[in-house]
């Protein structure tokens, strides 16, 4: 028997999962399970590891962090998550605790240690704090300026294999040129494709932008394949 639990909950479990490999998860609370029209599946199992799991929100969130000298060095403030699902940086809020007005840092889970229940980040003074870049948040219009440029580079990519093989094939025996042909259809194919697909995401207006996301990445995604085959 299987029970339906929200994407709000597996993200708990991602995160609980991320902690504890980082070594960063010591206490056991019950997670809280929100609503959301998403759902996957859990099994009994996964369930019970949920309910047994560590919550972000009641062991670090909104926790002090110290120096190994016991000074405090500033509040956990949000965590990042890396495209690969794994707890990448903790934000920590250390203005008021440096003598200077608010200033965000971001600081590698690595660098930060759970000693007997109390975040430690060794090393760290006011001085070593203020002198890091203060952490801000990308806005939507410069993801979508990155997300844009790494389309447009796969494209370029993909049109510079495609005169690559019209070239090589002018001078080809016909039993390479055939095999050619074979390769250029399908990379012609998936070149048109995500030419088209981050045409209609760059002529969209810029606040819908995460709208074509999906589409113009699976349609990049089959363009690299195309072009690392042709390219052999």
């Amino acid at each position: 028997m299987k029970k339906t639990f929200t994407s709000t909950a597996l993200a708990v479990i991602t995160i609980a999962g991320a902690l504890a490999s980082a070594g960063l998860a010591t206490a056991q609370t019950t997670a809280p399970v929100a609503g959301g029209t998403t759902t996957v599946e859990a099994s009994i199992t996964e369930s019970t590891q949920l309910a047994m799991g560590w919550s972000v929100k009641k062991t670090l969130m909104g926790k002090t962090v110290y120096n190994d000298a016991g000074k405090k060095v500033g509040k956990v403030e949000d965590l990042i998550i890396s495209p690969d699902k794994s707890l990448s940086y903790v934000i920590v809020g250390a203005g008021g605790f440096v003598g200077i007005g608010r200033h965000d840092v971001a600081i590698p889970v690595t660098q930060i240690q759970d000693k007997g229940g109390k975040l430690v980040m060794a090393g760290a003074t006011p001085d070593t704090i203020k002198r890091m870049p203060a952490f801000a948040y990308a806005t939507s219009s410069t993801q979508r300026d990155a997300f844009v440029a790494v389309a447009d580079k796969d494209i370029a990519k993909g049109r510079a294999a495609m005169a690559s093989l019209e070239k090589k094939a002018g001078m080809a025996t016909a039993e390479a040129k055939a095999k050619m042909d074979v390769d250029r259809t399908a990379l012609q194919l998936d070149l048109t494709s995500a030419e088209a697909k981050l045409a209609e995401m760059k002529q969209a207006a810029a606040v819908r932008w995460k709208e074509f996301e999906a589409g113009v990445s699976e349609a990049t995604a089959r363009l690299r394949k195309s072009t690392e085959k042709a390219l052999g």
